[in-house]
């Protein structure tokens, strides 16, 4: 896949979010479903989207013990979703039973994905609430060799990590990074942000923005300009 800006849909109901992908004319943006409307909707959102040409991350971030995970990626595989993910820290055997789960009787699978630490997450949250002591960039890479290990094909990590996961990893394991902002807007409730020029700059493959766009007076317009300045690696403008 090409490098490309991943639209966070974070509506409660399909009919916001056919509302809201409506206003996007011919154009079929790639998508992420989170749990939010996954959990109020249920996979006929998924393959109604698919139905209509958009490419789909699903965000569930699955950590459970290896059996139940490979057993619900089995069933998520079937979904003929692009992308979907789990939490890194539920250790090697988890990922590889998921790896396992997704993979369908003909070898193809969806890309899987591990998260490494949330963006909302810093340095002194992390050593406080999960006794972790390790730098997180440290942390971040030892997750990501972990997520290789398992036959993953990459991780969600800031954007800010994107070139040291590559380094580690090499660069077509893939870096799929939210924490992004315009120069010009609110980081919200996100801690380790960067631009769309910037996480180009950085090495993201993939970026997922949220609010930026969906909150936006013109999503069209603001999906446009973080497209542009994420796949050309143009600098920020304020159009």
């Amino acid at each position: 896949m090409e490098r490309d800006v991943i639209i966070a849909c974070d509506f409660d109901t399909a009919e916001k979010t056919y509302a809201f992908l409506d206003r996007f004319g011919d154009e079929r943006p790639f998508v992420k479903i989170g749990m939010e409307l996954y959990y109020a909707e249920g996979p006929a959102i998924v393959r109604e989207l698919k139905r209509r040409g958009h490419r789909i991350f699903l965000d569930l971030k699955l950590h459970d013990i290896p059996h139940t995970v490979e057993r619900a990626m089995a069933v998520l595989s079937r979904l003929e979703v692009d992308m979907c993910n789990l939490h890194a820290a539920g250790t090697v055997p988890m990922m590889e039973a998921a790896v396992r789960g997704l993979t369908r009787p003909d070898g193809s699978r969806p890309i899987l994905l591990a998260v490494t630490q949330l963006t909302s997450t810093d340095q002194a949250t992390m050593e406080r609430d999960l006794l972790i002591d390790r730098p997180i960039g440290e942390v971040v890479r030892h997750y990501a060799r972990n997520a290789k290990t398992a036959g993953l094909d990459g991780v969600v990590c800031s954007p800010l990590e994107a070139a040291d996961v590559h380094e580690a990893c090499g660069a077509d394991f893939l870096t799929v990074t939210p924490g992004v902002r315009f120069a010009d807007g609110d980081a919200g409730d996100q801690k380790r942000v960067t631009t769309p020029a910037r996480a180009h700059a950085l090495g993201s493959d993939f970026i997922v923005v949220g609010r930026p766009i969906t909150a936006a007076a013109d999503p069209t317009a603001a999906w446009a300009r973080c497209r542009r300045e994420f796949i050309q690696g143009g600098k920020e403008d304020h159009e």
